[in-house]
């Protein structure tokens, strides 16, 4: 497991203070056990083994008094474990490292596996390894991967080497991940792959959970994405966790025996809470009970999780000026579960409004207005949210990862105060079932006895170091607080300044470069009277130059833009190359006096969203609707076939699609496209999720894998728009504001399609035209990607539509279109 996830009793310091640590923490095991044994655990698990690796002995006692079995004679390993295997003690032993299950191993020269006869359902598997000396063998050098049944938990994995990032030291590894075993899998089967070295493991656990508590998908919706509320994450039986981060916010540590039976570790938070507002931890009486309920069961978390937390105090000046934050390292290029714990136990917090909050994670809105008062219906009763956070590959494999409450103002609450109880953090899989390999770049592996040793030196004298460096950092970090809200718009724009074209050399001979004083004149010095449309660029204005004869659509960013400097010269460099009927021209751009400006050629009739809801343009009749779909489908195809290289849009969407003055749809704004793989033995883009509400593809989005098949996801929400001219985002007759794709979805598997058609439309499509249409939607909105058609066999299945439809509709009579 992570930093977060530890024992404290493993810490390497002054032996004397090992055998004290050691001495108290057996004292409180023995306590804990007693108080385990007044009060059994809510949960009972159907299946529990504890696996003493390389022990001859039928059972061994550890020191939280829970029996372990050998492996030597265990039904669980394979009948000729003496042959392919070799059992062995550590000859480094560390007093603090407890004898069960760490002083016994086994060594593995190929590969091996253990087989767990289990009920179906969900296992959490905590592997244990002391990396220590083993007979002849150098624990520097092994290098193994670790599988459970269709998941990789460890890959490239060095026990030795991860040992050596733990923070707070530690001498032991401990890794728990979640499992799902399937009805069809009558087995858990653990196996180690040696990598041209030795694989070995210390201890083994496995214990079954409730199904309902981490991969739950009862509420129907799923669980939501930070920094998106109409997307939503399901368990499907594909995914695997890896526990991060257990904290018990406010409190002490909590052993396995004091947890609910199923023997988590929860860890005090302290280390993870940034200086700059370290909080208030407060025990509430001891007699006070929490109240569990169906929604929280009593295995959910400890009675002393939902008893302590952290809040920020009586100041409220003071908590308005700040958050209450706590910092993770994570892995990039994976998605996390974070679970959140809440109760009120105070007594003055008891009505709804008392004490209102916002929850930031990953510098993202994940609530704006949490009431655990309201969430909960009383005090004393625990609840907790769950939340998946998207972490985009980078340029470093760790990143920091910020999870901040503050006030909220707006609710104007009784109490200007945050709460938080307990934290989980569990990183998911990727889509091919594993967590990844190790990072071992600029690690220097010694080989000899004496290297070890100058390791171990260098080691505590690092840590020296970074003691000194944290009371530094301290400082520092609240200078950076400061900073950071004065660079925040530098690093939007990226590290490209405005006006800096050296960043990529723009094409001038493939399209004009004009000067600043020539976008003033054409605009009237930027006069709103001719503002156009508004994006997240910036203002479009209609413009004239060369003297006035021509018209054009001048794109201005916008101070503070999400967007910047990479999206223009993404627009410019793959716009300027191509040349196509249905692809809006780029005409020029201007990049001067701290200004980036877009120049396009002028499309008279706007975008497509401007014709279809919300608007006093009269309605598009049908059979137009069916040349302007055809026509955004062909300069999609083209995109994805006829340029030079693959060219995936990734911002798919009716205000992206233009009309000029004869109806002629092009597609537009590029400043978020990508090239696709350029090898057929790729098959996708691994990038960071960006585009549109509503608009999405779920797999893209769920595994941050970009194809051309997420733009054919996207177009088929433009096809739910022309059907139904309704916005990306609707509200049901519920007020539920749900993904339009979803809905359309779901109205056609209920037959109930007639009831969200624009009722413009209803007496103008033919039956066999609205059942082609309704199948091409389909199928580009199907969650398998793999089963998507390409956006060649969606152009020829709309003319077919198109053909079906017959001429039962008003409609100018288009030219063969030329590509």
């Amino acid at each position: 497991m992570s930093q977060g996830f530890r024992t404290r009793n493993l810490l390497i310091s002054h032996p004397n203070m090992n055998k004290l640590a050691l001495y108290v923490s057996f004292l409180h095991l023995l306590f804990a056990h007693a108080v385990a044994q007044d009060s059994p655990p809510p949960y009972i698990a159907p299946d529990y083994i504890l696996l003493n690796c390389g022990s001859s002995a039928a059972n061994s006692t550890s020191l939280d008094d829970r029996n372990w079995e050998g492996d030597s004679h265990s039904k669980f390993s394979p009948h000729n474990i003496q042959t392919i295997s070799n059992s062995s003690t550590p000859t480094e032993q560390i007093p603090s490292v407890a004898q069960v299950p760490y002083m016994t191993a086994r060594i593995f020269p190929n590969n091996f596996t253990y087989s767990f006869p289990v009920s179906s359902g969900l296992k959490f598997v905590r592997l244990y390894f002391y990396p220590a000396k083993y007979a002849d063998v150098d624990k520097s050098k092994s290098f193994f991967s670790v599988t459970a049944n269709d998941f990789t938990l460890l890959r490239n994995f060095s026990a030795f080497l991860t040992m050596l990032t733990l923070e707070p030291p530690a001498a032991v590894v401990v890794k728990e991940f979640i499992v799902p075993v399937l009805r069809t899998q009558y087995c858990l089967n653990i196996t180690f792959i040696s990598l041209d070295s030795y694989a070995f493991i210390n201890g083994i656990e496995v214990v079954s959970i409730p199904n309902n508590l981490y991969m739950d998908n009862t509420n129907g919706t799923g669980i939501k994405f930070v920094g998106f509320d109409t997307i939503f994450y399901t368990f499907d039986g594909t995914t695997t966790l890896e526990t991060m981060y257990r904290l018990n916010v406010g409190g002490k540590d909590v052993s396995g025996v004091e947890d609910t039976g199923m023997f988590r570790t929860w860890v005090d938070d302290s280390p993870y809470v940034l200086i700059d507002n370290f909080g208030i931890t407060a025990y509430d009486l001891p007699n006070d009970t929490i109240q569990y309920t169906t929604e929280t069961p009593s295995y959910t978390a400890p009675e002393i999780v939902y008893k302590t937390f952290r809040s920020m105090g009586i100041n409220a000046t003071a908590n308005l000026n700040s958050n209450l934050t706590w910092n993770f390292t994570v892995d990039a290029g994976f998605n996390y579960l974070f679970r959140l714990h809440f109760c009120e136990t105070l007594q003055e917090v008891v009505y709804l409004n008392d004490r209102v909050f916002e929850i930031f994670i990953n510098n993202q809105t994940a609530e704006r207005d949490a009431d655990v008062i309201l969430w909960s219906g009383s005090r004393g009763i625990p609840v907790y949210r769950d939340y998946i956070v998207l972490i985009p590959n980078g340029n470093r494999r760790k990143l920091d990862l910020l999870l901040a409450l503050r006030p909220n103002v707006v609710s104007k609450p009784q109490y200007e105060d945050a709460l938080l109880n307990g934290v989980e953090i569990f990183k998911l899989n990727r889509s091919d079932g594993s967590f990844g390999g190790l990072n071992l770049d600029g690690l220097v592996v010694p080989t000899s006895p004496e290297g070890n040793e100058k390791l171990t030196e260098r080691k505590r004298t690092s840590l020296r170091i970074m003691a000194v460096i944290i009371v530094i950092s301290a400082s520092v970090i609240i200078l950076g607080f400061i900073s950071f809200r004065v660079s925040k718009k530098a690093k939007i724009l990226g590290s490209r300044k405005v006006g800096d074209s050296n960043c990529l050399p723009l094409p001038s001979h493939l399209c004009r470069h004009f000067s600043f004083a020539e976008i003033e004149a054409a605009t009237k010095n930027f006069d709103d009277g001719l503002i156009i449309g508004v994006g997240g660029f910036g203002n479009v204005y209609k413009g004239y130059v060369e003297d006035g004869s021509s018209t054009v659509a001048i794109k201005r960013l916008k101070s503070g833009s999400q967007q910047g400097a990479h999206e223009f010269t993404t627009e410019i460099s793959t716009l300027s190359k191509l040349r196509h009927r249905h692809i809006v021209s780029l005409i020029g751009y201007c990049d001067e006096d701290r200004e980036m400006i877009l120049v396009y050629e002028y499309m008279n009739c706007g975008t497509l969203r401007d014709h279809l809801y919300s608007t006093d343009n009269p309605p598009l009749t049908w059979k137009r609707r069916l040349d302007i779909c055809i026509g955004a489908a062909l300069g999609l195809e083209y995109l994805h076939t006829g340029a030079n290289h693959l060219i995936i849009h990734r911002d798919v969407k009716t205000t992206n699609i233009l009309l000029n003055e004869n109806w002629v749809a092009k597609v537009s704004d590029f400043g978020l496209c990508k090239i696709g793989p350029i090898s057929v033995s790729i098959t996708h883009i691994s990038t960071a999720v960006k585009g549109s509400f509503g608009y999405l593809d779920p797999e893209y989005f769920k595994r941050q894998q970009l194809t051309e098949k997420s733009d054919v996801y996207s177009f088929g929400v433009v096809l739910c728009e022309i059907l139904c001219a309704r916005p990306p985002l609707v509200r049901t007759a519920l007020k539920k504001q749900v993904n339009l794709a979803e809905w359309f979805r779901e109205c056609y598997h209920e037959d109930k399609l007639d009831e969200i058609i624009d009722p413009c439309l209803k007496n103008g499509i033919k039956p066999e035209c609205l059942k082609k249409f309704v199948e091409v939607t389909m199928s580009c909105l199907l969650h398998d990607r793999s089963k998507r058609p390409s956006m060649k066999d969606v152009v020829g299945g709309l003319q077919f539509a198109l053909q079906l439809q017959g001429s039962s509709c008003d409609s100018p009579n288009f030219p063969e279109l030329d590509d």
